[in-house]
């Protein structure tokens, strides 16, 4: 297992730099590859852990004079959780990549510096990986900056002044957020000696509200919480499948992440720090479902969907703190499922304005006909993100909003009732939504669209069937995690 681990961490960086110096082809098979080995051996680990916990320790540091080990290994079915979403849709971003960055593109077409955006996006899988098989808060920190690199690199792709800033922006924001992480650090090694995650139960009362609540606010601003939410939607000048990997299930997922691990791992979250998490919640989830309704970019709209839903996952989390395990399982179900559907509908878009050169709302109609497989992945992840069953999010949601009202309590009764009319607008504007860009006659933009070729029609077909089934295996990780 220890030699897996090392082999499942280090090939995303291998292949970072394996595929940099290539062109063309070339890039895109090298890619498509080294995120293939990546998938298998991140699969063949969590089948292997077979639900238990490993935890393999590295050598210390002794010319640090640190006497205890900084660096290790460490699978669990929550990393197990992470790993999944994370390598199995890295492999899919990277294979719809090769016909997306290509030109049949509409809207950029252009397959210059692939060789950059293949090196971003492998490294970005890798400092993932490395943040979810880490085994303290100091390891995690080393990869979570390792993220924000990678994330400015592929929002400024483009190299136009206005990707430059978005890129520049997001850094700036989810950095600056960071700093607060490090000040959480420095609380628990002066106190306790340890940057172990058991280190925030060995401090006193006061100090761990004041470290939860800098680890939160590291979290808040990487996973775009109020008030860090406004990096997310100018990143959405990254190319679409690099988009659909920061925003649905890498770089804003690495903040619900370090949220569950120092809740289920710690055991040490103080009342009033979830409070706070659940309150900040419902105030992102509407202020996303509020900008629904003014957003013409399909991109956009998807953009302010994910603030909404990561908003749900904290909900989920803080309720769980509340008492509520019931809605600890929504939000860490929520957490695989969102990262699923979110990307089919980012896939869709990416087909979309490739096909027709757009992605303005008005500019769209009558697609159904055109571009049929298309279609049924859009409203598919339409239907799924907006909690109708049988998909996966429903289920999610049923369980975040059942937990709420469990526990029997003003608190958690007004933030069921939030939650339901909150899904219940967001289905009423995804719904116009899609009756206005897929029915109707079509648009003079839409006239000449056509499905995406295959390499972009199966990682399409592969989430439409994933959006449907994740509840069966998230579930049975979650399980796990809950120690059931």
């Amino acid at each position: 297992m220890f030699t897996l681990l090392l082999v499942l961490l280090f090939i995303p960086f291998i292949g970072a730099f394996v595929t940099a110096p290539l062109q063309q082809r070339k890039a895109d098979v090298a890619a498509v590859i080294m995120a293939g080995a990546v998938m298998l051996a991140a699969i063949s680990a969590i089948i292997w852990a077979g639900g238990g916990r490993f935890d393999y320790s590295l050598a210390g540091l002794p010319w640090l004079t640190v006497p205890f080990p900084l660096f290790g290994i460490q699978v669990d079915p929550l990393s197990s959780l992470m790993l999944l979403a994370i390598t199995v849709v890295g492999f899919l971003i990277v294979l719809y990549s090769a016909g997306y960055m290509s030109e049949l593109n509409k809207e950029h077409p252009t397959q210059a510096e692939k060789d950059r955006y293949y090196f971003f996006t492998l490294l970005f899988v890798g400092a993932m990986t490395g943040l979810v098989l880490s085994r303290n808060f100091f390891q995690i920190f080393l990869f979570w900056e390792l993220t924000t690199l990678c994330s400015w690199g592929l929002i400024s792709h483009k190299r136009s002044s206005v990707a430059v800033q978005a890129g520049f922006k997001a850094m700036v924001i989810t950095a600056g957020a960071g700093l607060f992480f490090i000040a959480a650090l420095l609380i628990m090694y002066v106190k306790t000696g340890s940057f172990e995650f058991s280190a925030l139960g060995q401090l006193p009362p006061t100090l761990r509200l004041t470290a939860v609540i800098f680890l939160l606010i590291g979290a808040w601003g990487k996973s775009a919480q109020l008030p860090f939410s406004s990096w997310l939607p100018t990143a959405m000048e990254a190319p679409t499948p690099a988009s659909a990997y920061l925003h649905a299930a890498a770089m804003v997922k690495a903040g619900v992440y370090l949220t569950a691990r120092t809740i289920i791992s710690s055991q040490a979250v103080p009342a009033q720090a979830g409070y706070l998490m659940g309150g900040l919640a419902v105030a992102t989830m509407f202020f996303g479902l509020i900008l629904y309704f003014f957003q013409d970019d399909l991109k956009r709209l998807l953009a302010f969907s994910t603030i909404a839903h990561l908003g749900y996952m904290f909900l989920g989390m803080s309720l769980g703190v509340a008492g509520s395990r019931l809605a600890l399982q929504g939000g860490l179900l929520h957490l695989i499922n969102h990262a699923f559907t979110k990307t089919l509908l980012f896939l869709a878009v990416g087909a979309i304005s490739c096909a027709t050169g757009t992605r303005s709302i008005k500019a769209l109609s009558g697609l159904g006909r055109k571009m049929p497989v298309t279609a049924a992945a859009f409203i598919i992840g339409a239907l799924s993100i907006s909690g109708v069953p049988p998909f996966n999010i429903f289920w999610s949601k049923f369980f975040i909003i059942a937990g709420a009202i469990q526990l029997n309590s003003a608190w958690g009764w007004t933030v069921g009732l939030l939650a339901i009319v909150e899904s219940l607008a967001g289905f009423a504007w995804f719904l116009a939504v899609v009756h206005r860009v897929f029915f109707g006659p079509a648009s003079p933009a839409a006239a000449a669209a056509a499905d995406p070729p295959p390499v972009m029609l199966i990682p399409l077909l592969v989430l439409m069937v994933l959006s449907l089934l994740s509840p069966v295996f998230g579930l049975a990780i979650i399980t796990r995690i809950m120690g059931g």
